[in-house]
């Protein structure tokens, strides 16, 4: 589940610093507070790549998700891009669980052979 999910919250990373761009040139943000939420965001999500596997480490990734998608009322590309990261993060926890549950049962039977 760690690979897959720091796979999405390094693209997260980049995603929110194109959009912390695109919010410059905004006439209503300033760039100091725009490089604020935007850093705030670009480190939550590289520090969750260290902390997945532990406790809330998952649902602080929900929190993200919901983050990105809630930066669309500032610049509106970011519902759809929100969204389709929300879609990865489900998959990455979704899937990621089910490898990491095969690779336990791989291991368990070869332990037993």
């Amino acid at each position: 589940m760690r690979t897959l999910c720091a796979s999405t919250l390094i693209g997260e990373f980049f995603v929110i610093g194109f959009a912390g761009l695109v919010a410059m040139k905004s006439d209503d943000l300033s760039n100091a507070t725009v490089w604020t939420v935007c850093g705030i965001g670009m480190l939550l999500s590289v520090l969750l790549c260290g902390v997945i596997t532990r406790p809330g480490g998952v649902q602080l990734g929900w929190v993200l998700q919901i983050a990105l998608v809630a930066g669309g009322f500032f610049i509106p590309m970011m519902y759809i891009l929100g969204l389709l990261f929300g879609a990865l993060w489900w998959a990455s926890v979704h899937y990621g669980r089910k490898i990491d549950e095969a690779k336990a049962r791989w291991a368990a039977q070869e332990a037993t052979s």
